[in-house]
Parts: C-alpha cells; structure tokens; sequence
C-alpha cells in the first residue's frame, strides 16, 4: 500500500508539472509567434518586395512550429526534474530560458534586417576586434524600434506572470496538447517546410528561425561531424570514370603528404586575345567590394547601375557568368592572388599559421616585378596584411600610411568610418606614381566605399544621380519605390563606377598604359541589397582590359577567383623567359574562354568564414543537399536528380577530406619547391 500511494502521489506530482509546462509551454508559443509577426512585418515594411504573403507566412511559421517543439523537449528535459526539486525554480528556470530566446531573437532578427543574411557560425570567424569594427559600421538603430523591441518584451514577460495565474489546463487538454506535440515533433523529423519563394533568397533567409539557425550553425562549429579520413580520390575535380568527361582534372603527385600538388597544366587562354610586347606587361588588379552582376553590366536583373563598368566591358574581355571564391571579403585575395585551399575559416584567418605558399605576388616578384597593395580601410581587417606580408609583398599602403590631404569617408552615427572612399584611394594610388614604374609592376588595389554603413564623400550627387539612373532604366513608381529602400547601397554603387571611370581615364594618360593590362571584379555581390538565389551571392563581374587586347570578346562560360592567378601566369611564361615551378597547389585550372554557358570546373565555395555549404560542378551547384541548375545569366532552378547529387556530395567531401588534411599540418609544396621559387 506504501508503494502504491507513493506512486499515486508521484504520478500526480506528474500530472501538475506536465499541466503547469503545457502553459509555460504555449505562453512560449505565443512569443514565438508574436516575434515572427514583429520580424515580418518590420523586414517586409523596411525591404519592399514582391511576396506571396501567404506562402511566406506559411514558412515563416512552420519553421517556427517546428522550432518550438524542439525548443519544449529540450525545455523538458530541464524542467521536470527541476519542478521535483522545487515548483518555483522550475518555473523560473524556464521564463528565463525563454527570456534568453527572446533577447536573442530579437538581436538576430536585427541584424538580419541590416544584412539582410541570417548570422550564423560566422561569427566565430571574426576577432573581438573585428566585430567591434563591423558593428561599428552599421546604421543607427531608431528610437521607435527601441520602444518596440521594450514593448514586446514587457508583453511577453506580462504572459508569464498573469496568465499562469487565470488559466489551469484540464486532464482532457493536457492529452490533447501532448498528443498534438508528439505528432509535431514527429513531423518537424521527416517533413521539409515549403521554401517562402522560388526566387527570392531574401525570402527564403526571412521565414527561417533565427535563433534555430545560429544555434543549430554554432553546434555544428563547435561539434562538427566526424567524417572518414582515409579514402583520398585522384583528384577531386573528376578522375573517376563515371564522372563528367569535360570537367578538368588535376595530375596530382603525392596526396598523401601533398594533398593539393599537381602538375601545372593550365593552358595559356590569353595569348589570343592579346598583343606581345617587348618586355613583360605591368599587370593591375582592381577588387570592388560588394561589385554584384546583379546590379552589373547588360542584362543584369535588378538593372544596369555601373554605366562605366558596362562601358568598358564592350572594349575588354568580359566574364558575364563570373562567380567570387567566398561570400566576403575574407576569401578574395587568396582566391584571387594565390588559388589557394580555404582552411578552416578562409586561408588568411590561419594567421601566423598560414603555411608556406607560392602567389601571384611571390612569383611575379622572383622575376623581377615591383609589388603593391593599396585599401582605403584597415589592411589588418580579415588578416589581409599578414597574408600579403607572407607572399613577400614590397609595398601595402592603407589607411594607416596615407597621409595629410586625403578625406575620409563620412562617419556612420556610431562615430565609424571604414577609411578612405575610392576616389581618394585612386588619388592616392596616382600620387605614389609620379612617373612611370622603369620595371613591370604588380599592383592590387582594394576598394571600400560600397560596404555598410554606404556612406561616401558628395553624398546628395549620388543620392541624386541615384534617382536620374531610376528615370533612364525606365522604371515604373512602384518599382522605384522599392529601389529607394536601397539609395544609400545603390548611390554607392554609382560613386565607386565614377571613381572606376577617373582611374581608367586618368592611367590612360600614364606612358606605362600601353603595356598594362587591367582584371577588374567584384569580391562578392553586395548581400545588403536582397538577393535572388544561392549562387547570387558569388555571381560577380570580370573584365580584362587593356591596350594590348586584339580583339574583345564577351564570355558565358563559367570560371571563378580561382582561375585568375594560374590564366596570368600561364600568359607570361607562353611569352616571355621567367621562372615558374611546373609543380603547383592553385585550386583552379585557368580561366575558360568558351563563348557560350559552359563549365570545366568543380570548385567548393565558401559562404561564410564558417559556411563551406556550396559546391560547383560544371553547371550544377551543390548547396547543403540540394542540386541547383544555372542557367544563361547564372538564373537557377532547383534540380531532383539523386545520382548527380551522390556524385557531387562525393566530390565536395573529398575537397573536405583534403582541405582537413592540409587544416591538420600537410604541406601545400616540398621544401624544395618553395625554397627555389619563394623571392628572398
């Protein structure tokens, strides 16, 4: 009898903690849902769009269902344990849990209406320093926003503390509730929630749950997935039989201690299209921070607002289905000036780290060019000066040394600028260049003015050249009401094109122009400005221009940063005697000159600092587990094709298994190789 009416007592203990968590557990709800009406509403009234409000709401709160119901068995957990020990402790317990939610919620929510990107892992990537700097840079937040946000937490925390007191759930309600959980649970298992719109990645990145992603993000950071170490392929990029015949495919020497070594077999593409001089060409690489195809160049699909770039493109060789390496500014200058491996957070965040590796900048400095590199902001940012310092660079000039008689970019409201805007930066570049270099030069330039907070110098001409360029495309009212969400981004967009235009214009004049060719692209579309898919985000511009060219020409086919550092060399050493190792570690195969939508090559690509999610091979992108199709314009299409996406999901792992390898200490070259070419 003792025994029974312990158990009766326990089992009604039970019963009263199950009934006070049902409550807690739908107040939570509440919230749950009362902050995606917030996100929504707030994200849709600031970024206007063409949205299927029911499809987006649909996902939205699916997500949010499903989110909830993990959130509330892991709350279990917690609780009942918890309510045995002490009811008020449990229920304190778990309005603080909720109360953590709904701060973090509310910060992400934030910070996606600015970036208009979930947070995720990413900032994991980033240095105390380099945070402070980024937040920095973002707007200020509005006084009507802060009483909103103050509001709704008052809400929430009046939930908790009234409604407990004014409703008790019955035996009936607390099994239907249970029941309705469980299924729910069971369902948030097998069922893929609906994307909020095929074409628009904007909206599918609005009805994902905020705080879900950058949890599920940062476990998966802290926690990553073991994965087989012991099976390397011949190459990644296609050695098997079964795979594409025109994917190009690397030689390699000895994966086991050189995972990346290969013979260098890119073929020289640019000797057709350009004159031979007597002496090796000086050769300037202009990097546009955020410069998208998006917004870039005849037939971009939000509108042509770089008439320059455009211009130039008709007289250059031109790349329209071009794509950057990584979706910052992290991954372009050891994409583009060392085709190198990503490591674990982009190559240059290894630091001090970073291994022995031949670049561009090494190789063309051993045959005797002169090298430099010139950024408005901070050159430390993202580890780019240590990364420059290691490929034995001559020359960095940033902010730090420009000195007297240069304006920096307007402060944002926190008192932030992020240095010099491009025009002072091309100013500077030109009056560091009195006369012209007596030998060949190499010569980087990074600029900053399109980047958040947008602010730049004679900002009301570009605000107002901004609506000039709306009344020339011909937009409707409506349309251009949309567009003036983004004035400040697309202002920019028109002020760094003018600058491209000056410093064009003004080298033309310089008695070293004749024997210069020019690589100008984008580091990563501009996120700031909503985006249509997963490849968007890569999907840039690449132009080479110079009075050397032939001929022009305008090129579908699809090449990446990678491509560019093996292309160039590859031209030099077809034209002229330099010393070049025939054994290399570049990532990419050389740009491809096909006129129509082609792809040689498989390639990863690196979203985030902490994102390594796409995979591309020839037309098909990979991104987690699903298949995309590009299509002319770099438009895409989901794909279903379960084969294909074996093969790639194979192909992307061993890139992984690879990249771990040279993450856990495998050298990229032999000392022997590194040692004879590496400029002392």
């Amino acid at each position: 009898m003792e025994i029974t009416g312990k158990l009766k007592r326990i089992s009604e203990r039970l019963f009263i903690a199950l009934q006070s968590f049902a409550l807690l557990s739908i107040i939570c709800l509440f919230i749950v849902l009362l902050l995606r009406l917030f996100e929504l509403n707030y994200n849709l009234y600031f970024h206007s769009t063409k949205v299927r409000l029911f499809t987006l709401y649909r996902s939205a709160f699916l997500t949010d269902l499903f989110f909830w119901c993990r959130f509330c068995a892991l709350q279990l957990l917690i609780f009942l344990p918890l309510f045995f020990l002490n009811k008020k402790l449990s229920n304190i317990v778990f309005g603080g849990i909720v109360f953590i939610y709904l701060i973090l919620q509310l910060s992400l929510t934030l910070y996606f209406s600015q970036a208009l990107v979930p947070l995720g892992a990413d900032v994991y990537g980033y240095s105390f320093a380099e945070i402070k700097q980024t937040i920095g840079a973002s707007g200020h937040v509005s006084m009507a926003l802060v009483f909103g946000v103050l509001a709704l937490i008052m809400i929430c925390a009046a939930g908790f503390y009234f409604i407990p007191k004014k409703i008790k759930i019955g035996k009936r309600a607390l099994l239907l509730i249970a029941i309705t959980a469980a299924i729910s649970v069971t369902l948030s298992s097998f069922i893929a929630v609906p994307r909020a719109a095929e074409s628009s990645e904007f909206l599918n990145n609005l009805s994902i749950n905020k705080t879900g992603f950058f949890l599920t993000q940062s476990l998966e950071h802290f926690f990553p997935e073991e994965t087989e170490t012991d099976i390397y392929a011949d190459s990644y990029i296609g050695d098997d039989d079964d795979r594409e015949s025109s994917i190009a495919r690397f030689d390699y020497i000895d994966e086991s201690h050189y995972p990346f070594l290969h013979r260098d077999s890119t073929h020289d593409v640019l000797s057709p299209f350009l004159r031979k001089e007597n002496g090796p060409p000086n050769i300037v690489i202009l990097l546009v921070e955020g410069l998208g195809r998006a917004f870039t160049n005849e037939g971009a699909y939000l509108g042509n607002f770089t008439p320059f770039i455009d211009s130039l493109s008709n007289e250059s060789i031109y790349w329209e289905n071009f794509l950057s390496e990584g979706g910052r500014t992290f991954a372009v200058l050891p994409s583009v000036i060392g085709s190198l491996p990503f490591y674990k957070n982009g190559f240059a965040e290894a630091g001090d780290k970073m291994p022995p590796h031949l670049s561009l900048i090494s190789l063309l400095k051993l045959n005797g060019y002169h090298t430099s590199f010139y950024y408005g902001g901070d050159s430390r940012f993202d580890n780019m000066q240590l990364f420059l310092k290691k490929s034995n660079i001559d020359k960095v000039t940033d902010e730090s040394n420009f000195g007297p008689g240069y304006a920096l970019m307007p402060k944002s409201v926190n008192g932030f600028s992020w240095g010099y805007g491009d025009k002072e930066l091309f100013r500077k570049y030109f009056n560091d260049r009195t006369t012209a270099a007596k030998s060949p030069f190499l010569d980087i330039v990074l600029t900053v003015s399109t980047h958040t907070p947008f602010l730049v110098n004679d900002q009301q001409q570009y605000l107002d050249k901004f609506e000039g360029r709306l009344q020339q495309l011909g937009f409707e009212d409506d349309r251009k009401k949309e567009y003036r969400d983004y004035k400040y981004q697309y202002a920019s967009i028109l002020y760094t094109d003018d600058a491209i235009r000056n410093f064009i214009n003004t080298y033309s004049k310089r008695a070293d122009f004749n024997n210069t060719i020019f690589f100008i692209t984008g580091d990563h579309r501009m996120p700031e400005i909503p985006m249509a898919s997963k490849i968007d985000r890569y999907h840039v511009p690449m132009l080479i221009y110079s009075p050397l060219l032939t001929r022009t020409a305008k090129i579908s086919s699809i090449s990446t940063h990678f491509d560019i550092t093996p292309s160039i060399l590859a031209y030099i050493k077809a034209n002229y005697p330099v010393q070049l190792p025939s054994l290399v570690s570049w990532m990419g195969s050389g740009l491809d000159t096909m006129r129509s939508l082609n792809s040689k090559h498989a390639y990863p690509l690196l979203q985030t600092k902490t994102e390594l999610v796409d995979f591309l091979e020839g037309d098909i992108l990979l991104n987690n587990l699903q298949l995309f199709k590009l299509k002319q314009g770099l438009k895409s299409s989901p794909v279903e094709d379960e084969a294909k996406a074996a093969t790639m999901l194979h192909s992307f792992n061993e890139f992984k298994k690879k990249n771990e390898r040279a993450i856990n200490g495998a050298p990229l070259l032999p000392d022997s190789i590194y040692n004879r070419y590496f400029p002392r």
